[in-house]
């Protein structure tokens, strides 16, 4: 056996060369349930990488099984209806389907695909864009202990505004990985997704698998760069806004205005209702959960194995 100190040197090394505000980047492979063959090169793949399932796909509860067994997170990839005409997956939403059958189509969703924790749109134009419709799928999902990942098939999703008073979270996605199968359109699209998450914090990028995507996973994800980590969906849930935005270029380019000669003084703000006293017991636990869900952490979770050798 190798001797485990230089090995150990050199991972606090890293751990300590690691940015403090890492990007944070999650990657969910949509319709899994159809093709064991590729999604089973896909659970060889880091366990950062979530799956979405198909509930009526024929290996749906199979893969979902054997992807949490894994350790990585489940979403259902629920069909929904589009804007175009097009053959559509039995049980797919209606915005004008009543909450009753809405309800029974995830009832039947969630016992189809075991493990899952979160869900997001599969096609869904037309759904997302109905902010009626969302709504009956959001009172649905409310008894469900599930977050939404709106894969914002159209910009104008209403599943923000369905989502408000119903104590369900709603994500983004930012980055699809392969609206073409061109490799090299792929890579262009893996590496905007790193650019975001590395400008803005963090990303979410959908992919499919497709034999060109599995590719170029494969490829990528082995070069990731050090200020990026592999999270789940759900450790963004509770994500600020991105830390910064790009200032825009017409904007860079004006001159700044000189400060006026006479300021104001500062006006102190007086906290009418001091905070209350934080105990000591819940301190440390909150200094616990921010150590294991620090990117730090999450960065060695992915490696350790590969430098232990």
């Amino acid at each position: 056996m190798r001797p485990l100190l230089p090995r150990l040197l050199t991972l606090t090394g890293v751990l300590l060369a690691l940015p403090v505000w890492a990007g944070k980047l999650a990657l969910v492979i949509d319709d899994f349930g159809y093709r064991p063959h590729n999604e089973n090169q896909v659970l060889a793949m880091p366990t950062a990488i979530s799956v979405a399932v198909l509930p009526n796909a024929p290996y749906a509860r199979e893969m979902a099984t054997k992807a949490h067994a894994q350790g990585r997170e489940v979403l259902i990839h629920l069909p929904m209806a589009p804007m175009s005409k097009q053959p559509l997956e039995r049980d797919t939403l209606r915005p004008d389907m009543s909450s009753e059958e809405i309800a029974r189509i995830l009832r039947d969703a969630v016992n189809k695909v075991p493990y899952a924790v979160g869900l997001n749109n599969h096609m869904g134009s037309a759904m997302t864009a109905s902010l009626p419709g969302m709504q009956k799928v959001m009172q649905a999902m409310s008894a469900y202990h599930l977050y939404f990942l709106d894969s914002m098939t159209i910009g104008s999703s209403q599943a923000s505004q369905a989502a408000a008073g119903t104590g369900i979270k709603v994500l983004k996605r930012k980055v699809f990985l392969d609206d073409t199968q061109n490799v090299a359109d792929i890579r262009r699209q893996f590496s905007r997704a790193v650019e975001i998450a590395q400008r803005s914090g963090y990303a979410i990028a959908i992919g499919h698998p497709h034999p060109t995507t599995i590719q170029v996973l494969q490829q990528m994800l082995s070069t990731l760069p050090a200020d990026i980590v592999l999270v789940r969906p759900s450790q963004l849930l509770n994500e600020p806004e991105p830390r910064y935005a790009p200032v825009p270029t017409y904007l860079a380019s004006q001159p700044i205005a000189p400060a006026p000669k006479r300021l104001r003084p500062i006006q102190v703000c007086v906290i009418k209702h001091p905070l209350p006293a934080i105990s000591q017991h819940e301190l440390w636990r909150q200094l616990g959960h921010n150590i294991v869900t620090s990117p730090a952490v999450s960065y060695l979770k992915q490696h350790w194995q590969t430098w232990l050798g």
